[in-house]
């Protein structure tokens, strides 16, 4: 497989700096990546006209554990994604984030850390059974990321 979609190259979708395996296993991961790709992802980039960042898309268990992840993170599903814009880019994260929760279905977007300006990045997904459109802001309380509605 070269591309996931026009602008998610095989390579983008599946990178981990875990050094561990990270290859879906099974056609619905596969399936949940394209279908993410076609509702949010592409949508979001032809609308900026620029390049994305992808930080992480599909997580395998084990690169999922490694990095801390819950054990029910949607990555695992291949159904989520965490993006930013480039520093070179003429958008902002935020941008991308306002964007996706006024214009697109999903369903989690989180404005992840960063400030009341920027999040450091957006995580977004998109299930094809049903998406609930929960908007949240992941803060750090206690040591600890939590995850409180997005206001």
């Amino acid at each position: 497989m070269t591309n996931i979609s026009e602008h998610i190259s095989w390579g983008e979708a599946i990178q981990t700096s875990t050094g561990l395996p990270n290859i879906p296993e099974e056609e619905d991961q596969v399936q949940a990546m394209e279908l993410l790709a076609e509702m949010v992802f592409e949508k979001l980039r032809t609308f900026i006209g620029e390049p994305i960042q992808i930080d992480s898309f599909f997580r395998s268990i084990a690169v999922n554990a490694k990095i801390g992840g819950v054990a029910t993170s949607q990555h695992c599903k291949g159904q989520a994604i965490d993006i930013k814009a480039f520093p070179t880019s003429s958008y902002t994260t935020a941008d991308l984030f306002a964007f996706i929760k006024e214009k697109l279905a999903f369903d989690q977007l989180i404005w992840e850390k960063g400030n009341a300006i920027n999040p450091d990045w957006v995580h977004v997904s998109y299930s094809s059974i049903h998406n609930r459109k929960e908007v949240l802001r992941s803060i750090v309380k206690g040591g600890k990321t939590v995850y409180v509605p997005y206001q």
